[in-house]
């Protein structure tokens, strides 16, 4: 079974490493019996995963890749192993996603003329509010 990322690209499930270790945390009288947790590895540069992607996902400034190109997932949500496997692969999958999604470039503007002269009738309106409240001097 492949991890579908989009219609063109999935990953083949031998490039996924999935291990069940133990959950941290409360748990009750079978938090030191059962591995509940998943802890899965994918490891970038060796995936089957276009160019492009890869240098994408090792770009991004992800504390869950690690300096040596694996994406490290923990997932120990839930209170059974099939349920953490399907969490960490759906993280990995939208990792992989969001890695895909190029934004827009930003275009810099300048304010329009109608608009600084708004703001500076709206300061200095402001102003006259402010002589306003000052004390009436009768030094005349």
């Amino acid at each position: 079974m492949d991890l579908h990322i989009s219609s063109q690209i999935s990953i083949p499930e031998n490039e996924i490493e999935l291990s069940a270790i133990r959950a941290q945390g409360a748990g009750g009288q079978n938090v030191n019996k059962v591995s509940s947790a998943i802890h899965l590895r994918f490891d970038i540069n060796a995936s089957s995963l276009p160019q492009t992607y890869k240098q994408r996902l090792l770009s991004l400034r992800d504390q869950r890749i690690n300096k040596d190109g694996i994406i490290v997932i923990k997932a120990q949500r839930y209170r059974t192993q099939e349920k953490n496997r399907d969490e960490a692969l759906q993280r990995l999958s939208e990792l992989i996603r969001s890695a895909a999604v190029v934004k827009k470039k930003r275009k810099p503007t300048r304010p329009t003329k109608a608009s600084q002269q708004k703001r500076m009738n709206s300061k200095t309106k402001r102003g006259r509010i402010k002589d306003l409240r000052k004390k009436v001097s009768y030094d005349d």
